[in-house]
């Protein structure tokens, strides 16, 4: 019998302090997702893909002065997304909300961002404007999931290129454990690597097969990119001196993620959470953390439960089986496309 139950609304809301709000444009494929933590005491990053695009991490050091944030944002439109914490700002500028300084509060917005340029519209991001309409909407009830917020244009499943991959998205979970420690977790799921249910072995999104409902598994994908690799580059290495540069889409991907705890913890404690946030990843979504991901996991600490030492080793495994549910939430939950299916109707294909 499991202990753990997941909260009231099975989200990262279920975290005292916590907020999210979404800013979902449906017709570019784009979109921004707003964490609002300003009461957090802590908060943490770790960083294990090789190309992130992120704003406000280094802050979040624990040689350095604050580490904390006041939101989190997490954005389409790959670099040029990071321009919506600038709304966030504002709106936390409008509230009081930031660290105090001799002239005036200073917000802290943390942010990192997606590739989601190949689904729709390519030149459209969430700028400052679009930040600030998802800080606003920001609420502590249910939170939407799926092809929302930064998950709008999200695909996972992509080692075949995007014309075998599966839609992607924002998913959410939270666990509570006897005792009243919790864990909330959000995910947006814009993944390279296939999709597994950690607890049952089964592939739920993996590259599309040549029949309707079929999904090839990782070394059957991996097999057959190395075989079309070899074919494309082959003119290139006959050519003397030719240097053969990553292939089309290679570097497109990233997960985010942000967990949340009642826990008060202190920020290096947050740090470890922010590791096992991977571990759950990691159990998900195979492979991760690739050089063309930019796999990044924040941890706050917003509640005022207090943690034994020996409860971090609990609050660690609450992290990861909440990560691993709000992963397998955003592609489950997922809303196709006319070019890129969800993995729920690619699966009906076969019926």
């Amino acid at each position: 019998m499991n202990p753990w139950r997941p909260g009231p609304r099975n989200a990262i809301t279920d975290i005292p302090g916590i907020r999210v709000g979404h800013y979902t444009d449906r017709r570019a494929a784009t979109g921004c997702t707003v964490i609002l933590c300003p009461g957090a005491a802590a908060a943490a990053v770790d960083t294990r893909g090789g190309a992130p695009g992120t704003r406000e991490t280094d802050v979040l050091g624990l040689a350095n002065l604050v580490r904390t944030c006041h939101a989190v944002v997490f954005a389409g439109g790959s670099a040029f997304g990071l321009a919506a914490a600038d709304g966030v700002m504002r709106w936390c500028a409008e509230h009081d909300i930031g660290v105090p300084t001799t002239k005036r509060k200073v917000p802290i917005v943390s942010a990192a961002v997606i590739y989601d340029l190949a689904l729709g519209d390519p030149l459209a991001f969430p700028g400052p404007q679009e930040g600030y309409l998802a800080a606003v909407r920001a609420r502590r009830g249910a939170v939407a999931e799926g092809s929302v917020g930064a998950g709008t244009g999200a695909t996972v499943a992509k080692l075949l290129g995007p014309e075998r991959a599966l839609k992607g998205g924002v998913g959410t979970a939270s666990l509570a454990a006897p005792g009243g420690l919790m864990v909330g977790a959000l995910a947006v799921v814009n993944a390279v690597g296939s999709i597994f249910d950690p607890a049952t072995g089964e592939c739920r999104a993996g590259p599309r097969g040549d029949e309707p409902g079929e999904l090839l598994s990782p070394p059957a994908a991996l097999e057959r990119r190395t075989a079309a690799m070899d074919a494309l580059l082959a003119p290139a290495a006959a050519s003397a001196g030719a240097e053969a540069g990553p292939p089309a889409g290679s570097l497109e991907h990233t997960t985010l993620v942000c967990i949340a705890t009642n826990a008060r913890l202190e920020p290096h404690e947050l740090q470890r959470l922010a590791i096992h946030a991977h571990d759950g990843f990691a159990r998900c979504v195979v492979p991760a953390h690739t050089r063309g991901d930019g796999d990044i996991a924040f941890a706050l600490s917003t509640g005022d439960l207090p943690a034994r030492p020996d409860d971090l080793l609990q609050l660690g495994a609450l992290t990861a089986a909440a990560v691993e549910t709000a992963v397998l939430r955003a592609v489950e939950l997922a809303r196709g496309t006319k070019t890129v299916p969800s993995a729920a109707e690619w699966r009906a294909a076969a019926r």
